[in-house]
C-alpha cells in the first residue's frame, strides 16, 4: 500500500515567499513596459517630425507607431490585472490580438498603396496577407463575444 503524504509535512519553500517573488516580478515588469511605452511615444513623436513626406508615410508611420503603443499599454493592463484579480483575464488577450491583427492589415494595406511597381507575386502575397489578417480579426472578435456572453451567463 503507498504511503501518504502527511498534510503538515515541511515544505522547503513556504508559500508566501513564492507569492511575494511573483509579486515582485509584476511590479517590475509593469515599470518596465511602462518604460517601453514611454520611449515608444517619445520615439514615435520625434520620427512623425523627422518623415519626409508626412503625408501619406509620416501619417502612416504614426499611426502604426500610436497602435503599438496600445499594445504595450495593453499588455501592461493585463499585468496589472494580474497583479491585482491574481489572473490573467482571456478578453486583455483577445483584445490585444485584434489590435495587433489591425495594425497588420494597416500596414498591409498602406505598403500596398505606397508602394508602386510591385510585381503580381508580391501583390498575392499582400492580398493573401490582408485575407488571413481579416479572418483573424473576425476570429478574435468572435471570441471576445463569447468570452462576454459566457461571463453574462455565469453572471445571471
Amino acid at each position: 500500500m503507498a504511503k501518504q503524504r502527511d498534510s503538515n509535512h515541511n515544505v522547503m519553500i513556504p508559500g508566501r515567499w513564492v507569492e511575494r517573488v511573483e509579486e515582485l516580478f509584476h511590479v517590475i515588469l509593469g515599470v518596465f513596459l511602462l518604460g517601453i511605452a514611454v520611449a515608444a511615444l517619445y520615439y514615435s513623436v520625434v520620427r512623425v517630425f523627422e518623415t519626409t513626406p508626412f503625408f501619406p508615410t509620416g501619417m502612416i508611420q504614426a499611426i502604426n507607431d500610436i497602435l503599438f503603443i496600445i499594445i504595450i499599454l495593453e499588455i501592461l493592463r493585463t499585468v496589472v490585472a494580474r497583479y491585482t484579480d491574481g489572473v490573467f483575464q482571456l478578453q486583455n488577450f483577445l483584445i490585444i490580438g485584434v489590435i495587433a491583427a489591425v495594425r497588420h492589415i494597416l500596414t498591409v494595406g498602406a505598403s500596398m498603396t505606397l508602394a508602386s511597381g510591385k510585381s503580381q507575386a508580391e501583390f498575392d502575397r499582400a492580398v493573401i496577407e490582408l485575407g488571413i489578417s481579416t479572418a483573424i480579426v473576425i476570429g478574435l472578435v468572435f471570441a471576445i463575444f463569447m468570452a462576454k456572453a459566457s461571463n453574462n451567463f455565469k453572471a445571471k
